[in-house]
C-alpha cells in the first residue's frame, strides 16, 4: 500500500473515532438533566414501597436523533395570510372559553366540572380540580395569562394523596391530568407545575407495581395508601392500559428518570409482541386481559376509547425523535390491517367519495375457520384517524396515508352536514358500499337497509314495518341506516383532525367547514352557565334536550383545537410539539 493511500486511511481512521468519541459524550450528556425541583421525600407515592421491583429498567434513548420530516408546510408567509381571515373567527372561539370559564370560576371553582344546567359542581376524576388542571395549557395558548396564574396557585395546593374518589381511571388521570400539566410546563416553564407533575407521576407510577408490571386501571387508591395489593385487571380496555405512553415519556425525558418511561414502554413492547398475533393481525382487539397478558377478543375497532392507542403511535415516533423504530413498525402494521377491514366507503345520495371507520369481529366458523364481519358503524371517537393518518404519512413519508387522510376528515364533515342540527351523532349505521371506486346511490337498497335494521332490533320482527314511517320518526337522514346514540358529549375528535390535516395540508375549505361545525355547535349547546351535551341531535328547536353535564373536554380540547385551527401556523406547530389523547401539546425534544 502506497503512502498517500496509508495517509487517506489514516485520516479516513482518526475522523471516524472523533465522531465515535462525539456521539458517546454526546450520548452519556443526554440523560443528565438539572432540575431546580424540591420534591418531598416523605410524599406518599414517594415513598410507597415497591413490591415488585423492576430489575433492569429501560433507559431512555440517547443516540442521536433522526431528522424526521418536516410535518407542516415551510412557506409560513401563505400560511400566515390565510390565517389573518381567520382573526375574527379565533376570536370568537376565545370569547366561547371564556364564557365557559367564568361559569365554572364563579359556579364550581376547585371542583372537576361545572354541571351547567343546574349551575352546580361534579367530582367524577378524583376531585382533583380536572378543569383547572386540564385547561393551564389552554388559558397558556389563549393568552390569558392573569387566568393562568390563578389556576396555577390553585394546582399548586392540590394534594393527590388525598381524593374525593376511592377508585380512580389511572387511564383518564393520565392524559387529561398529567398530560395537563405536562403541556402547562413545557409552555410557561413553571417550576411548581414540573413539581405538581413529578407528584402525579409518581401516584400513576404506583398503579403499575403489579407481578407483571401491567397497570391497574380502576385502581383504589386508598388500598394503595394503605399499601394493599391490587392486580391488574382481568378484563380492561386495551388503549386504556396502552395510553400511558407520551405522558410518561416526556415526564423522564424532563426529569431524566427514566422510571416513567420503562413502565409505559413495558406495556408497549406486549403489543408489539402480540400485534401479529391476535385474531385480526395487525391491531389489537378492544378487551384486553391484562393480569394474563392475553390479546385474545374478538372485536377490533378505532372507536371507544381505542383511539388513544392507535393516535399514540406516530406521535410517540415523533417525540422520542425516531429513536425507536418499533413505533413506526406498529403504526405501519395498524394501518394496513386498518385500511383493509375497518374503512369503508358508504353508500349517500351525494355520492361523495369519503371513508369511515366501522368494527369487525372476528369468529369461527363450523368448519373452524377465522371469519372477518364488519359492523358498518361509525363512532364519533373514530374521527380521530383521518388525523392520525395525515400525521403518521407525513412524519413516516407515506403519500397514500395522506389520501386516506383527507376521504376520513371529509366522512366526519358529511356526517356533520346531514344531520340538520349540522352535529354528528355518537354512533351511526350506514351502508357500506360494494366497492370504493364506484357507488352509486340506490334509494331502495338503502330503505330494505334500514328495514333489516329496525327488525334486527325487535324481539318480534315486524314484516309490515312501514320504512318511509319509520325514517321519517327516527329522523334519519337519507344514507343513515340507524342511530343508536343519537347523543352529542361534546366531542372533539372531528376538529382535531381537521386542524392536524389543515396544518399539514393547508387545505383552504376546512377552514370554513370547520367554521360552520363550531357555529351549528355553540348554536346548539350554549346555555346559561357555559355549553352542555345534547341528548338527541335528531331533535330540533323547541324539541332539542340538553344533559347537565360540560365534561373539561369541551373547553380543553374542542374549543382549543377550534382555536388553533384559526390561529397562526407557528402557534403550537406540530414541528415542536405532539398531542396527546387528551389534546395536551408535549414539547418534542429538538424543540426545547
Amino acid at each position: 500500500m502506497s503512502r498517500a493511500r496509508r495517509h487517506v486511511l489514516g485520516a479516513c481512521l482518526g475522523a471516524f473515532l472523533l465522531l465515535l468519541l462525539y456521539r458517546y459524550h454526546r450520548n452519556n450528556d443526554a440523560p443528565k438533566v438539572t432540575l431546580n425541583v424540591e420534591i418531598n421525600p416523605n410524599y406518599l407515592w414517594r415513598k410507597l414501597p415497591v413490591r415488585y421491583p423492576v430489575a433492569e429498567l429501560h433507559p431512555l434513548p440517547v443516540t442521536l436523533p433522526q431528522t424526521l420530516p418536516k410535518v407542516q408546510p415551510a412557506d409560513s408567509e401563505v400560511s400566515r395570510l390565510k390565517i389573518d381571515r381567520q382573526t375574527t373567527r379565533q376570536s370568537v372561539v376565545k370569547e366561547a372559553f371564556e364564557r365557559c370559564w367564568k361559569s365554572y370560576q364563579s359556579l364550581a371553582w376547585g371542583a372537576d366540572e361545572l354541571a351547567p344546567l343546574s349551575g352546580g359542581p361534579k367530582n367524577k376524576l378524583g376531585g382533583w380540580s380536572a378543569t383547572i388542571i386540564d385547561n393551564l395549557d389552554t388559558l397558556w395558548i389563549m393568552g390569558m395569562h392573569d387566568e393562568f396564574k390563578k389556576a396555577v396557585a390553585v394546582v399548586t395546593d392540590i394534594k393527590f394523596e388525598n381524593t374525593q374518589s376511592p377508585e380512580i381511571n389511572t387511564h383518564q388521570v393520565n392524559i387529561h391530568l398529567l398530560g395537563g400539566l405536562l403541556a402547562a410546563f413545557d409552555l410557561s416553564a413553571d417550576r411548581k407545575l414540573l413539581k405538581k407533575s413529578i407528584e402525579l407521576g409518581d401516584m400513576l407510577y404506583a398503579a403499575f407495581d403489579t407481578p407483571n408490571r401491567m397497570p391497574i386501571i380502576h385502581w383504589n387508591v386508598q388500598k394503595a395508601a394503605r399499601r394493599e395489593e391490587q392486580l391488574a385487571e382481568g378484563s380492561a380496555l386495551d388503549p386504556e392500559i396502552g395510553s400511558f405512553t407520551l405522558e410518561f415519556t416526556r415526564l423522564s425525558q424532563i426529569t431524566g428518570d427514566p422510571k416513567y418511561y420503562d413502565a409505559a414502554q413495558r406495556v408497549m413492547e406486549l403489543f408489539d409482541k402480540q400485534q401479529d398475533a391476535t385474531k385480526l393481525a395487525g391491531m389489537w382487539p378492544v378487551s384486553v386481559n391484562a393480569s394474563e397478558e392475553l390479546l385474545d377478543d374478538d372485536f377490533f375497532t378505532l372507536g371507544a376509547e381505542a383511539s388513544s392507542l392507535y393516535m399514540s403511535l406516530p406521535r410517540a415516533y415523533a417525540l422520542l425523535g425516531g429513536q425507536v423504530p418499533m413505533y413506526r413498525k406498529m403504526y405501519e402494521n395498524a394501518t394496513r390491517t386498518v385500511a383493509g377491514y375497518t374503512l369503508f366507503r358508504p353508500m349517500n345520495p351525494e355520492g361523495k367519495d369519503v371513508l369511515i371507520s366501522g368494527t369487525v369481529q372476528v369468529a369461527m366458523t363450523e368448519n373452524g375457520n377465522e371469519q372477518t364481519h364488519l359492523e358498518p358503524q361509525m363512532q364519533y371517537q373514530s374521527c380521530f384517524a383521518g388525523g392520525m393518518f395525515a400525521l403518521g404519512g407525513a412524519l413516516l413519508n407515506i403519500p397514500t396515508h395522506q389520501e386516506t387522510a383527507h376521504r376520513l376528515v371529509d366522512g366526519c364533515i358529511w356526517a356533520h352536514r346531514v344531520i340538520p342540527l349540522g352535529i354528528m351523532p355518537e354512533a351511526f349505521d350506514v351502508v357500506p358500499c360494494a366497492s370504493q371506486k364506484n357507488c352509486p346511490w340506490n334509494e331502495w337498497h338503502w330503505k330494505q337497509e334500514v328495514w333489516k335494521k329496525a327488525n334486527s332490533l325487535e324481539a318480534e320482527p315486524n314484516p309490515n314495518l312501514n320504512v318511509d314511517t319509520f325514517i321519517k320518526d327516527h329522523h334519519l337522514p337519507k344514507g343513515f341506516v340507524g342511530i343508536p346514540d343519537t347523543a352529542y358529549n361534546l366531542r372533539s375528535e372531528a376538529i382535531e383532525s381537521m386542524f392536524t390535516l389543515y396544518r399539514i395540508s393547508g387545505r383552504e375549505d376546512l377552514l370554513d367547514a370547520a367554521w360552520d361545525m363550531f357555529q351549528a355547535m355553540q348554536s346548539a349547546t350554549q346555555t346559561k352557565n357555559g355549553n352542555a351535551a345534547i341528548v338527541a341531535v335528531t331533535d330540533e328547536g323547541s324539541e332539542l334536550t340538553l344533559k347537565d353535564s360540560m365534561d373539561s373536554i369541551w373547553m380543553s380540547q374542542t374549543l382549543k383545537y377550534f382555536y388553533l385551527m384559526f390561529s397562526s401556523p407557528d402557534l403550537i406547530s406540530l414541528d415542536e410539539f405532539v398531542f396527546n389523547a387528551g389534546g395536551h401539546p408535549l414539547k418534542r425534544p429538538e424543540a426545547s
